[in-house]
């Protein structure tokens, strides 16, 4: 992956991401989809990159004709979802309400001053 390395508190805020939220958007529709990757909102390069993820199942992620995709509909994709720093804020929600901690750093980032770790 280019861009700067991930570190581990990172990679375990991922997979609490993808195994606990699953797609937020999935999620938002009703249903559970933990088949997903990382989505970055704002590049892999920037700091601070890698706390600012979404869970995004395939449809949602790339544009495969089945669903609306951040890539490359992003304006189209935060019309119909929400732009994707509510969404990474309902990615918290989610996480909190199932009793884990999230990253000091993502909730500093976010601007949501709750149950830091």
């Amino acid at each position: 992956m280019q861009g700067r390395t991930v570190t581990n508190a990172q990679k375990i805020y991922w997979d609490n991401l993808c195994q606990v939220v699953g797609c937020i958007v999935c999620r938002k529709e009703g249903n559970f989809n933990n088949y997903v990757s990382i989505h970055h909102i704002d590049g892999r390069t920037k700091p601070n990159a890698h706390w600012l993820v979404l869970p995004l199942c395939a449809s949602h992620h790339q544009d495969n004709g089945l669903a609306v995709a951040v890539h490359p509909y992003k304006k189209r994709f935060e019309q119909t979802y929400g732009n994707q720093y509510q969404l990474i804020t309902e990615c918290i929600d989610v996480l909190q309400r199932q009793g884990l901690v999230v990253p000091k750093k993502v909730l500093e980032i976010i601007g949501k001053g709750v149950r830091v770790a």
